[in-house]
């Protein structure tokens, strides 16, 4: 009876993991498939085959929408973003981790208290516009490393946590400063955690649209999020450009997702250890 039970069981989780499955599929294969068709026939938006394969869509879109130019505005942001939080969490997080007290606690809890505030863009704006970064991709940059932060600390907090002091003191016995017993030691094993790092910040960063809109004010300087934005209120009964172009926005973040998804699993369950 329980073996049976169990075997039930399987098979209703395999269907409800199916059904939902298709909930995230089946809009993303519309798109895909609308991408391809005539206006006319991408206006009804069904999971029909294209009658005849317009592979031109994508060269109006890119042309039209001026794709390029936000596509490199969106890599240059989320990658320099991400690597000033990698840079700075992983520091930062190790003296932590080694040293949980006093102001060091304090520092920690402050910050990552951000996971949980919201963002006030009143003062954000004011704080932007005494340090002349407003409409600045520096500013923009500086802006998505401070958001990402708090959850990043938060995770590499708790997985430098299970790193045993053991392997610290060893080096320092061996003559090793604190500088190389950090980059020498400590950051070749911080791979899974820096990689999971920078899977989530960079998808995080490359699919938000609201601080690009808040505070670029040029759109030579949107990122794709935008672009796609800008190009539905230009094209708005063109559903099969639309659909192109929302494809070409997704396609480098499901690219980095998928490369770095069994990162994210191993280095997100290692840093929820400790905290």
């Amino acid at each position: 009876m329980r073996k049976t039970g169990k075997i039930i069981g399987r098979i209703l989780g395999n269907v409800v993991a199916m059904l939902i499955s298709l909930i995230v599929i089946i809009p993303l294969v519309v798109l895909f498939l609308n991408s391809f068709k005539t206006s006319g026939e991408a206006n009804r938006m069904t999971l029909s085959l294209p009658k005849e394969w317009m592979f031109e869509n994508y060269q109006t879109v890119i042309e039209q929408g001026k794709l390029l130019s936000s596509f490199f505005n969106g890599l240059l942001y989320a990658v320099f973003s991400v690597l000033i939080v990698v840079i700075v969490v992983s520091a930062a997080a190790f003296v932590i981790s080694r040293n949980p007290k006093g102001i060091n606690r304090f520092l920690y809890y402050f910050i990552i208290s951000g996971i949980a505030l919201p963002i006030n863009n009143v003062a954000l704006m004011k704080v932007l516009q005494a340090l002349h970064l407003v409409n600045t991709q520096i500013g923009i940059i500086l802006l998505y490393a401070a958001i990402n932060i708090p959850l990043s600390l938060f995770l590499a907090y708790g997985f430098i946590g299970t790193i045993p002091r053991e392997i610290d003191e060893a080096a320092v016995i061996d003559g090793c400063k604190p500088s190389q017993l950090f980059l020498r030691v400590i950051a070749p094993l911080l791979r899974p955690i820096v990689s999971t790092l920078f899977v989530l910040d960079f998808m995080s960063v490359w699919n938000d649209f609201t601080m690009p809109l808040y505070y670029l004010n040029n759109s030579r300087k949107w990122p794709m999020t935008l672009a796609v934005y800008n190009f539905f209120g230009a094209f708005e009964y063109s559903w099969n450009l639309v659909a192109a172009d929302i494809i070409l926005t997704l396609a480098p973040v499901l690219l980095v997702f998928i490369i770095g998804q069994k990162y994210i699993v191993g280095g997100v369950s290692a840093g929820s250890v400790k905290g």
